[in-house]
């Protein structure tokens, strides 16, 4: 059934909308031997202990994220936007849908952008093995994917209402008094649970979102860079909201070619060096950056 340690997180991309190298530029960043520089557009891959299996957004790269990751199979798919960059690849996980239709959760505006960038999906005129089989699910509350827990985070990007995503595991010692659907009587306390953070695009967080993103483990927070941007935190934006969320752990993800990756890790010890926050983790995630969410 897959690790035991706990949830397993999966950077499978960490790019912007272009991704990095960027098609066109010969930039430094876009020339780097570092493989920490080659971003692929943002998504995350999570593993649950028992062995439940979820990606966060399905980017234009999502095919060779997948076999890099060795997805194999998926209980569900989550998404934040309908930005091309965060679904144009839900084609390809026609491999991964054909024992089942496969869920898939994203806000009103999401789902509906869904069904008609990919009406063929939906159409019964089109027969066959040749589009993936789809259930897209208008989602306003958590959602349970065997003994894990997604809540949707409304935050904004730029002026659109978009979703960040918490997720939740039952700690290994509360296991034994979860029901089959995956939640414990009374609820998912507080305490009893560990979780993540995941939020790309955002410039802004609404006052009612701030207790969904209190207390993570883990923060996996876009920041683009260190330049103003409308729809987008800067380096300082995404980690002053990662110290106000309390997280122990906090990375950057979402980044475009303005820096490469040793110069964002310098630049966030500096950033904790000033501030006196040296007991924290900050850095930049990569391509392929697993982190674990102890449940143990």
């Amino acid at each position: 059934m897959g690790h035991t340690k706990g949830v397993k997180l999966t950077i499978l991309g960490s790019g912007t909308s272009h991704g990095v190298p960027m098609l066109g530029c010969d930039c430094p960043v876009c020339r780097s031997p570092d493989s920490r520089d080659r971003r692929l557009r943002s998504s995350l891959y999570v593993q649950g202990s028992r062995g439940e299996r979820a990606v966060i957004d399905t980017g234009p790269e999502f095919r060779l994220q997948a076999i890099g990751a060795g997805i194999t199979r998926l209980d569900a798919i989550f998404l934040t936007h309908s930005h091309a960059d965060h679904i144009h690849g839900m084609d390809d996980v026609r491999p991964l849908s054909r024992e089942a239709p496969l869920p898939v959760y994203g806000n009103r505006e999401t789902i509906e952008e869904l069904q008609e960038r990919f009406s063929y999906v939906f159409k019964e005129t089109q027969r066959g093995g040749g589009k993936p089989k789809l259930l897209p699910v208008q989602v306003s509350a958590p959602v349970a994917v065997g003994g894990l827990l997604f809540s949707p985070v409304p935050v904004k990007h730029g002026a659109l209402d978009i979703l960040g995503w918490r997720i939740e595991e039952e700690k290994a010692e509360e296991a034994g008094n979860w029901g089959g659907g995956g939640r414990k009587a009374g609820g998912w306390g507080v305490g009893n649970r560990a979780c993540a953070v995941y939020l790309t695009d955002t410039s802004a967080i609404p006052d009612s979102s701030w207790p969904l993103i209190s207390g993570p483990d883990i923060l996996i927070i876009g920041a683009l860079r260190t330049r103003p941007h409308e729809t987008h935190f800067t380096f300082e934006e995404a980690l002053d909201t990662a110290v106000k969320t309390g997280a122990p752990r906090s990375f950057l993800t979402h980044i475009c070619h303005d820096y490469n990756h040793r110069e964002i890790e310098a630049y966030c010890r500096s950033y904790q060096e000033n501030r006196g926050l040296r007991r924290l983790v900050m850095g930049p995630a990569y391509d392929g950056l697993e982190l674990i969410v102890e449940t143990a």
